[in-house]
């Protein structure tokens, strides 16, 4: 290597660990191209997640002409799984396999599931839109087909995230955690954002087999993203098979319930998860109705919701990377939260889109800054036999009140317009920010106790020594 490519080599090294998101996350053991290979775990979930809840959703409704009703009960059945994120946590930490393996086993399982739903998920949603040949056939044989697909998608992307996040947390030191954290949710939003932009170019013509060449084409990126990001992650431990016995999840689950704080940061999760998602379907539809937004405005907002994820969580990697608390980190989260959805209210009476679109990006940055935040207290605060359980318990916690939050926000919307008629269109959507910004309130309440017990005792060692 010549002189000049010594020169831009070194160059583009120091650039990356100055400029690059995540990039100073490596280490001598760990480096950054095998957090990205593991991060792949991330990216495939992204591609389901956006293949469930966005793709698919649109096409039973427009080309296949599936009622609602029917989409948002398949959509919601995913969710049926999360509660039981915890018990598969407790299983990858006291898995005893043949091999000397605990997580991966389980990884592997997920991804199976995965790619078992998505190969019968399109010829089960053909037969529900009575397409073809299956046009006789009885309705319940294509609904109960679609529900399994979804379960089983559903259920491979729950267990391959939860061990996935386990799997970073082994490898990685805890002054590293924020950055692995940062890098994973980063890849996951990265996977969204390239999968519902390729699955819409594929679907531009729109037909039943090319509808089927595309679900079960992701099947297989699924099955090679996972191999590819297993590849050689979790070292193999000798004799641990012979190992004794670990002590059932009751007493496990007890034995972490106990521990100081952790129930109250599970109610921090639910509380702060709920009150960021119940807009999640409701910020277009209210930019429409209320401030008089075209389609394509409306649809950048999403983009903006994201962009705004992205800061806030690249904010709290580097902040939280050089020792801050990560409670105090969701506290701010929470803030940006409380002030965002007051701008999204005022600009409903104000009648102004970029007051509307500034707060549409402050939800995002709260919502980063106070995922990071609680995420990262989990897994610092998780003990070292418990990491799976305790990452469970979180994803468990935050995925159920997600969905609920979903179901409940569209609901409090009908029902405040009817309730509320004098203040037109607007009143559902306000009933439901003011509830959000209620929860807000609520959180930030259970989260400054702890917070100011931390400062407190970092304030006491320091004059101490």
């Amino acid at each position: 290597m010549n002189r000049v490519s010594q020169k831009l080599m070194k160059s583009w090294v120091e650039l990356g660990t100055r400029f690059l998101p995540f990039a100073d996350v490596a280490s001598e053991d760990v480096p950054l191209s095998r957090l990205l290979r593991l991060s792949l775990i991330q990216v495939s979930v992204g591609m389901s997640l956006v293949l469930l809840v966005g793709t698919l959703n649109r096409v039973m409704i427009v080309e296949l002409g599936v009622p609602a009703s029917i989409v948002g009960v398949m959509i919601t059945i995913p969710v049926l799984f999360a509660p039981f994120r915890a018990l598969i946590g407790y299983q990858s930490d006291t898995y005893k396999c043949v091999l000397g393996w605990k997580r991966v086993p389980y990884i592997f399982r997920g991804t199976m599931l995965q790619f078992g739903g998505l190969a019968i998920m399109p010829f089960a949603l053909l037969v529900l839109a009575g397409q073809g040949h299956a046009a006789e056939a009885p309705v319940w044989i294509g609904q109960a087909a679609a529900a399994l697909a979804f379960f089983l998608v559903g259920a491979g992307l729950h267990m391959t995230q939860t061990v996935g996040l386990a799997l970073a947390t082994d490898l990685t030191k805890p002054e590293d955690r924020p950055n692995v954290v940062g890098l994973m949710y980063v890849m996951l939003l990265v996977g969204s954002m390239v999968s519902a932009l390729v699955f819409g170019w594929l679907l531009r013509d729109f037909s039943p087999g090319r509808l089927v060449q595309v679900i079960q084409g992701s099947a297989v990126v699924t099955i090679a993203l996972n191999g590819i990001a297993l590849w050689k992650q979790e070292a193999r431990q000798r004799g641990l098979e012979n190992a004794p016995p670990e002590p059932g999840f009751r007493e496990a689950w007890a034995m972490f319930a106990g521990q100081d704080l952790a129930m109250r940061r599970l109610i921090i999760v639910g509380l702060g998860t709920m009150a960021f998602s119940m807009q999640d379907v409701l910020l277009e539809p209210y930019g429409g109705q209320v401030l008089g937004m075209t389609v394509g405005e409306t649809t950048r907002l999403s983009a903006t919701l994201a962009g705004g994820g992205l800061f806030g969580f690249a904010v709290a990697s580097y902040v939280l990377s050089r020792g801050a608390d990560p409670g105090r980190m969701a506290a701010y989260g929470v803030l940006a939260g409380i002030l965002a959805f007051t701008l999204v209210i005022l600009s409903g009476h104000l009648q102004l889109t970029p007051l509307f679109a500034a707060g549409v990006l402050l939800i995002g940055v709260g919502g980063g800054l106070f995922g990071h935040g609680t995420l990262t207290a989990t897994m610092n605060y998780a003990p070292k036999k418990q990491v799976g359980l305790a990452l469970g318990a979180w994803g468990a916690v935050q995925a159920t009140a997600a969905g609920l939050a979903v179901a409940l926000g569209a609901i409090i919307r009908d029902v405040g317009k009817a309730l509320v008629p004098g203040l037109g269109t607007a009143g559902g959507y306000h009933a439901v920010y003011a509830i959000e910004i209620v929860l807000l309130a609520v959180t930030f309440a259970a989260i400054y106790p702890m917070v100011r017990g931390n400062h407190l005792r970092k304030h006491e060692a320091g004059l101490a020594s």
